[in-house]
């Protein structure tokens, strides 16, 4: 499936959707070149979950938790990542305990495309806006059309 997201009201409108539909569990699996919105679109969905504030990308941190959320969102950025076994070194399983990860750059962590709890969004510029290429695991069939 394709998203066209023309602007930011129209990338924060697909961040509450994603929103709405998030279970524990659940991995948002956001790829895309620098500057794509991987980072925005983390941000609308923490914003429509009701966190209110500034949402640092997490490059530096790598993993940043918003425990106070419904359900707890681990922000993960694996930018920095050299091999996919320093995902596990942070204790990323212990992160995703009943909480919802939204991974950008997931590839350097080694994908989540895998798992069933999966959804992946690959966003890419398209004119003066972006798209998003969605791809869903079969946890999601039902919750995303």
């Amino acid at each position: 499936m394709i998203v066209d997201l023309p602007d930011l009201e129209a990338m924060e409108r697909f961040g509450r959707r994603l929103a709405e539909r998030l279970q524990p569990g659940d991995v948002v699996a956001l790829s895309g070149g620098l500057g794509a919105g991987k980072t925005t679109l983390s941000r609308a969905i923490l914003h429509a979950l009701g966190h209110e504030g500034e949402v640092p990308s997490p490059t530096f941190t790598i993993v940043e938790p918003y425990d106070h959320l419904s359900p707890p969102i681990v922000h993960a950025d694996f930018y920095r990542l050299e091999h996919p076994s320093e995902a596990q070194q942070l204790g990323l399983d212990e992160y995703r305990e009943d909480a919802v990860l939204i991974a950008e750059w997931p590839e350097n962590a080694g994908g989540f495309g895998n798992e069933p709890e999966c959804l992946q969004i690959t966003l890419e510029t398209a004119g003066n806006g972006r798209k998003a290429i969605v791809k869903s695991g079969s946890a999601w069939q039902g919750r995303w059309s």
